[in-house]
């Protein structure tokens, strides 16, 4: 039983995460990932570079535009689905990915980031106006 449970948890490690890497926000948000020390790698993709590979049959316009990530399986997800398993990767998050298991949350949780994708570039507008010297740097 141990090992079926850690089999299917290794099969939900995270491989990549798509990220729009020059959107001062999204930068800050990656950076804090990155330094949570997830259980197994992950490759973070900055989409926003012109030499980045894409996944098959996706645009970068499609990845800039939403939070995408690609399990080891080879599923995409975006938005809160793909939020909801980055946190299940990494220490100090996971209580957020054990609230989306809550009956009706990841619909709420995917209602609240479409709400916010639109007031993102005036975000990233005021982010960048007076914050500059708190971003991370543009890998």
């Amino acid at each position: 039983m141990v090992a079926e449970f850690q089999q299917a948890e290794s099969q939900a490690q995270c491989a990549q995460v798509y990220f729009d890497g020059s959107c001062p926000l999204c930068r800050r948000e990656i950076a804090v990932y990155q330094n949570a020390k997830p259980d197994q790698p992950i490759v973070w993709v900055d989409v926003s570079k012109p030499e980045t590979q894409l996944p098959e049959g996706q645009s970068k316009e499609k990845l800039m535009a939403r939070f995408h990530t690609q399990t080891a399986q080879g599923e995409l997800l975006s938005g809160a689905a793909a939020f909801v398993h980055v946190w299940a990767q990494l220490p100090g998050w996971r209580v957020l990915a054990w609230l989306a298991k809550v009956p009706g949350m990841l619909w709420v949780m995917e209602k609240a980031y479409k709400g916010f994708l639109p007031l993102r570039p005036a975000i990233q507008r005021f982010v960048l106006k007076f914050d500059k010297g708190h971003l991370p740097p543009q890998k």
